[in-house]
């Protein structure tokens, strides 16, 4: 591994730790560490802990996450299917503890996929306020929605744009914002070896420009007052401390917010950049050599002041009831607490907005909030995503099957079953986690578990 590294990289870093050299190097020789942040959405810690068939250890930085073992394979389990959990690089994890958003605020996470970040900000808010999530790539926009629609999340907003795009739709309206820049991805090479190939010092420079165009953006999307994180998993001085300092030296209304940092995470280095303010080490480098975890820097800082817009366009949402006839009829047989709030129709999508979501017009939606189903000419069917964000005791029929039994191995593979019953739709659980619908009729539940998502082959 030591000898894969670049030799330009190799000579950077010596340069920069010296004396620490030599222990960060040692790092890459042991095995990298693997974490999962638990879903507390869907279940409490003490839950988890109860139930959970991994071999756990606590991360100290964040208290819903967790290493498990170099034999433990959570992402093939049917609680990863039901969203119990994500499967998170432990050092990822610190940058959204530090955005620390409160339910009811407008948040946004301006680089999101694949969602990592994005989901621990949505559990934090409780499925309360506004959760805008980006990301400019559509092909990982795609995952992003469908990690949102795994774990639950009943408020966020997805979308595909460019950062400066979004700048011109939602100046001074967000009260947080998490900006995980694209970067050269220098401390992910232990996790990443792709990374390692693609690495260049020129490729430095052109991140370095790139994350100056995205705080750009941000700055013009956060109230005064509000708090802006900016992190990336490497470690030049560049894209850390150097983008930090020319950002606030061209933003003067922005300062460094000071923080309590963990024990073993280090300070950022004024020597490091050109033009650094004094409190440059009020940010935070998390290094493979001094924590259980990959590279990581993260800046928190805070708009000291500006203007709100006077008026806002608000997203248009559906006037007319009667086309809400056949979700009613399904909503009235089928649930017994129906959500509440503002419908829109996306063709014939019916999605649940958040409050306060602004109009999304000429702009690339993914996701528009909480997709209930599909109206169709006669019917309704629910979407995957209203499953997963429902619990037993908010359906009529439900129907629980153990983690080990035969028969959710052969749901989640797409096989129908015999169930006694009455005739309906059914929230199908595991262990009493919402995992996706099930149709009964004559004795037997006819999987509406989603093509893609399905199991193959013996698992």
């Amino acid at each position: 591994m030591i000898l894969q590294l670049p030799e330009p990289f190799l000579i950077k870093i010596k340069d920069l730790l010296k004396e620490e050299y030599d222990d960060f190097i040692a790092s890459y020789e042991e095995s990298r560490a693997q974490g999962l942040r638990i879903n507390t959405l869907k279940i409490s810690l003490e839950e988890f802990q109860n139930i959970s068939p991994f071999t756990l250890k606590k991360i100290p930085w964040v208290k819903e996450g967790f290493y498990y073992s170099d034999e433990d394979r959570p992402g093939k389990h049917p609680y990863h299917d039901a969203g119990l959990y994500y499967i998170q690089e432990p050092s990822a994890m610190a940058a959204a503890e530090m955005v620390d958003p409160q339910p009811g605020e407008r948040v946004l996470d301006l680089c999101a996929a694949p969602g990592g970040k994005t989901t621990h900000i949505a559990e934090k808010m409780q499925q309360q306020g506004f959760l805008l999530t980006n990301e400019i790539h559509p092909a990982r926009a795609k995952i992003l929605s469908q990690n949102v629609e795994r774990m639950g999340i009943t408020n966020a907003v997805v979308t595909n744009e460019a950062p400066a795009r979004l700048a011109q739709r939602f100046p001074a309206y967000f009260d947080r914002i998490m900006v995980d820049a694209p970067c050269s991805g220098e401390g992910m090479f232990r996790k990443d070896p792709e990374a390692c190939a693609e690495w260049s010092p020129e490729n430095v420079e052109v991140c370095a420009v790139r994350q100056q165009d995205i705080l750009a953006s941000a700055a013009i999307m956060l109230r005064p007052g509000g708090r802006l994180v900016y992190s990336t998993c490497t470690f030049s001085p560049e894209e850390n401390e150097g983008t930090i300092s020319q950002f606030l030296n061209q933003n003067p209304h922005f300062e460094i917010e000071h923080i309590q940092a963990y024990e073993g995470f280090a300070k950022g280095r004024r020597e490091w950049a050109v033009d650094a303010p004094t409190d440059i080490d009020q940010t935070i480098r998390i290094w493979p050599h001094q924590v259980q975890g990959e590279g990581h820097y993260i800046a928190v800082l805070k708009k000291r002041d500006g203007e709100e817009p006077a008026k806002r366009k608000y997203a248009k949402t559906l006037a007319d009831k009667k086309l809400l006839k056949s979700y009613q009829e399904f909503a009235d047989e089928t649930l017994k607490v129906q959500p509440k709030g503002e419908y829109l129709l996306f063709g014939d999508q019916l999605y649940l907005i958040p409050e306060e979501m602004l109009s999304l017009d000429q702009l690339k939606v993914i996701r528009p909030g909480w997709h209930l189903g599909t109206i169709k000419k006669n019917r309704f069917e629910p979407s995957h995503a209203l499953s997963l964000a429902l619990t037993g005791d908010r359906v009529v029929h439900k129907w629980n099957l153990s983690s080990q039994s035969r028969e959710l191995t052969a749901y989640l593979k797409g096989e129908s079953l015999p169930v006694e019953g009455p005739k309906g739709w059914y929230l199908v659980e595991v262990d009493g986690y919402s995992l996706g619908w099930g149709k009964v009729s004559g004795g037997i539940l006819k999987n509406h578990y989603p093509k893609g998502l399905r199991w193959k082959g013996v698992l």
